[in-house]
Parts: C-alpha cells; sequence; structure tokens
C-alpha cells in the first residue's frame, strides 16, 4: 500500500511525522493510500525550499514563468482522466464530473499565465515639473496554498497560477481527506525545485505553514472556523491572506419564469458533486405562484439521481467525502424534521458500505432549522415558499454567510434589486456563469480578499514607487 510522501526542493520525501494514517474510498471504505499526520518541521523545510528559489525564479522573464505554465495545462489536459478517477477514489466525485472540472482548471490556468501579459507590473505617472513617479509591483516571495477537499486539483491550479506567473514561489497543503490526486499532479508537473512544493497532513502542518515567518501570503480555502484561524495565524504575522470559506447560498425564484426547466436547473446546482461545492444551491426560495409544479419537478429530478460509486456513467450522485460529512448532512435533516419539516423525497441514510446520502427534498423548513442557516455541504434542497421575490431577496440576504447567489426572472427591475444582494457573485438566470474575467470578493463570514481576473495579481504582488524628479 502507497504511504504518500512530500515534494521538497524537487525531492520526494518522507515525512518527519512517521505516524501513517489512512486514506479510504468513501464508496467501498476500502483503504486507498497512507497519507503523514504533517509535522512543522516538514514546512519550515518547505518553505525555505521556496524562499531559496524564489530569487531564480523571478529573475526568469514573464515570458519563460507563463510558458511553463501553458505546458503544465498541456500536461494536465492530458492526465485529466488520470486525475478525475484518483479524486473519485479519494473523495467520491464521478470520475467523468471530475474530468470536467479538471480540463476546465487547465483552461483557467491557461487564462491565469495569459492575463500576466495584460496586467500592469510596471507603469509610469508623469508628474508636474517633468518628474515621473513609476510604480513597480513586485511579488511577495513565498505563499502558502491550502486547499479543500471537494475539488482537490482544481482547487490547487486555480491558485497557484497568478502566485507562480507574478514570480512567487509557494508551498501546497491539500486537505488530508483528498491528498491522492494532488500529489499525482506534482509528480506529473514535475516542477522546478523549490518553485513549487508540497507538504501533507492536516492541522499540524496547516498551523505552521499558515503562521510561518517566511510566508508572505496563505491563500486558503476551507470551512469557516479554520479560515478564521488562518486569517487570525497570518494576521499576526502582518502577512496577507486570501481566504474562501463556508457559503449558504440562497435562490430566489420569480413568478414569471418556467417552474420544470427551473427546477431541472436548480436540482443541478443542489446535488451536483453530491452537494459538496460551497456555492451549491442550499436555500431555495420560490414564489408561491409556481411552487407546486416547481417542487413537483424538483422531487422528480431528485428522485432520479442514481446513487453509485462514480466509476460508470450511470452514476449521478457520488457518495459524500467520508461517514463525518454524511453524519453531518443527516443531522441536518433529522433536525429539520424534528422542527415541522417534510421529507418529500430522500432523507433515510442507505444501507451497505460506502458513505452515500439520497438526493433529499424538504419543504416547510425556516431559519430556524440548520438547514436553512449553517452550510451543510450535501444533496439537500431545502424549498421555501415566499408570496414575493421582493419576500425572497429580503430572506436570500439574512444570512451570516455571503458568497454567492442565484435569481431566476424575466423582470428587469427583480434583476436590478439582486444586484444588491450582499454577496460575493450574483448569477441570474445561470448558475455558475462567467469566465475568467470574473472579479468578486466574498462578504459576510465567506471570506476575505478579492480574486479572479487581476485582483488575482493584486493580491500577488505589492506595490512599490519611484519618484524620479529632473535634475537639478
Amino acid at each position: 500500500m502507497r504511504t504518500l510522501q512530500n515534494l521538497i526542493a524537487g525531492t520526494w520525501q518522507e515525512s518527519a511525522d512517521k505516524t501513517l494514517h489512512a486514506l479510504i474510498d468513501p464508496a467501498t471504505e476500502e483503504l486507498v493510500a497512507h497519507r503523514p499526520g504533517g509535522s512543522a518541521k516538514d514546512v519550515d523545510d518547505a518553505v525555505r525550499a521556496a524562499v531559496d528559489a524564489q530569487p531564480k525564479w523571478v529573475a526568469r522573464a514573464l515570458s519563460e514563468r507563463t510558458e511553463l505554465l501553458h505546458r503544465w495545462a498541456d500536461t494536465i489536459t492530458e492526465h485529466a482522466l488520470e486525475l478525475a478517477e484518483l479524486e473519485c477514489r479519494e473523495m467520491g466525485k464521478p470520475v467523468g464530473l471530475g474530468r470536467t472540472f479538471i480540463e476546465g482548471a487547465a483552461l483557467g490556468l491557461r487564462a491565469a499565465a495569459d492575463q500576466a501579459h495584460s496586467y500592469a507590473f510596471e507603469q509610469s505617472v508623469p508628474g508636474p515639473g517633468g518628474s515621473t513617479t513609476r510604480i513597480v509591483r513586485r511579488p511577495l516571495g513565498a505563499a502558502a496554498v491550502i486547499t479543500p477537499w471537494n475539488f482537490p486539483v482544481p482547487m490547487v491550479l486555480g491558485a497557484i497560477g497568478p502566485l507562480l506567473a507574478a514570480g512567487n514561489t509557494v508551498v501546497v497543503k491539500p486537505s488530508e481527506r483528498a491528498p491522492l490526486s494532488v500529489v499525482r499532479l506534482c509528480e506529473l508537473l514535475d516542477p522546478p525545485p523549490g518553485v513549487l512544493n508540497l507538504v501533507l497532513g492536516d492541522a499540524r502542518a496547516g498551523i505552521p505553514l499558515a503562521e510561518h515567518e517566511d510566508v508572505h501570503l496563505v491563500h486558503f480555502t476551507g470551512s469557516v472556523a479554520a479560515g478564521r484561524a488562518v486569517g487570525a495565524a497570518a494576521g499576526a504575522r502582518l502577512h496577507r491572506s486570501v481566504l474562501e470559506l463556508g457559503g449558504k447560498d440562497p435562490v430566489v425564484i420569480d413568478a414569471d419564469v418556467d417552474p420544470v426547466g427551473t427546477a431541472v436547473a436548480v436540482a443541478f446546482g443542489a446535488f451536483v458533486n453530491s452537494g459538496q461545492i460551497c456555492t451549491s444551491m442550499e436555500r431555495i426560495y420560490v414564489h408561491r405562484a409556481i411552487a407546486e409544479p416547481f417542487i413537483e419537478a424538483l422531487v422528480a429530478q431528485a428522485a432520479g439521481h442514481v446513487l453509485g460509486d462514480g466509476r460508470d456513467e450511470r452514476t449521478t450522485l457520488g457518495p459524500l467525502v467520508d461517514r463525518r460529512q454524511r453524519d453531518l448532512v443527516h443531522g441536518h435533516v433529522v433536525d429539520a424534521v424534528a422542527r415541522g419539516a417534510t421529507i418529500r423525497t430522500g432523507g433515510t441514510v442507505p444501507e451497505g458500505p460506502g458513505f452515500f446520502y439520497p438526493a433529499t427534498v424538504l419543504t416547510g423548513v425556516d431559519e430556524s432549522m440548520a438547514v436553512l442557516s449553517e452550510e451543510t455541504f450535501g444533496p439537500l434542497a431545502p424549498v421555501v415558499v415566499v408570496d414575493s421575490f421582493e419576500e425572497g431577496l429580503d430572506r436570500a440576504a439574512r444570512s451570516r454567510f455571503g458568497l454567492a447567489a442565484t435569481v431566476y426572472t424575466e423582470n428587469a427591475d427583480h434583476i436590478a434589486a439582486a444586484e444588491r444582494l450582499p454577496v460575493g457573485v450574483v448569477w441570474v438566470n445561470q448558475w455558475q456563469g462567467g469566465g475568467p474575467e470574473r472579479l468578486y470578493e466574498p462578504a459576510g463570514i465567506s471570506g476575505m480578499g478579492a480574486t479572479g481576473a487581476h485582483a488575482a495579481y493584486d493580491a500577488a504582488t505589492r506595490p512599490a514607487s519611484v519618484h524620479i524628479a529632473e535634475a537639478v
């Protein structure tokens, strides 16, 4: 059975922590690999390698750095199926879905490389009396990227592109619940020594990495609780952090849309990847005028999902990542039913091996229930019937979270009103719309730090000004 190793300064190394932890296939509960618990020594070695490599890396021409990213994108595309199969084995994502997201992440890596060439790393601003001010954006140095388990490969690729193109070096720590595909990713990329390093483990690696005095930016995606700790650790060093944390994303459905077609779209947004997406549709507010046909269609869509291990094309709903996550999801259902909600379909733990949970639709829910107030991260679609679009918007806005929101409406005034929702992204009539041009910053407890487009390069660099006056 394979024991996973760290990649430090271009060399694969055993962890200083000799305790091993089992990585379990969530569909079969079979042992997949062993991974280390993580140690501060691993982190220190990896950060030192990144610091040592950074001057030579930034000295390379921008075109050379971005050319490497393009070659990596080629490699990722070529091996997307292999990487998707590993993601399936470690966290349950159906292979076809995983491959689609990995190929999309390769395109995103290309886009990030191309954006570097339109970014103003240097610019001159004329001043009075013939003076000039040169504004130069310099890389921060060594950066840390700490990623979650739900999209192991895409989340790494989404973070490292701008950091590396801008001249930083990186230490990646993937989630201890899904490190296998990221290990293989780093094997395939074969980065220059020290430019991209990999440390494995849980908080025993994550906390020292976030607190390290030589890490000048921490890019973290994960839970609110962990994000608070990461932000506090970085802030104590006066270092920068970009945090994308939990979501409890609302959907507001107007009276003027097709209830059946909208139900199909909402089912996808609620159940894809078994609801294990931070922007999953977790709160659904539907206008009373179309509520009955919408709910009927949503129930039919949910009931049609096929549970499976994700290896064959018939699977539309893979397992949850582990037993702990399934217990959390089912706990939200039990809490909602105890408080008066109705299960329209799903809502029971299947017998047999694996951490499966069926697509579930709940009605009669309200904000007193965890299913409407806390992040679920599972295949649940809780539906609230509202008397107006305005009521739906109002209830959608009543949340500590502020990652994204989706609205379905044909009314121009309602679209304008939806733009004021206190979230980072508003999608109108299309969930997950937009491309490389998208720019946003989470609101509320969903995080901090703008990402996307040139904002990623703003985060990856620090501006300095050089004022040049005419000689006396």
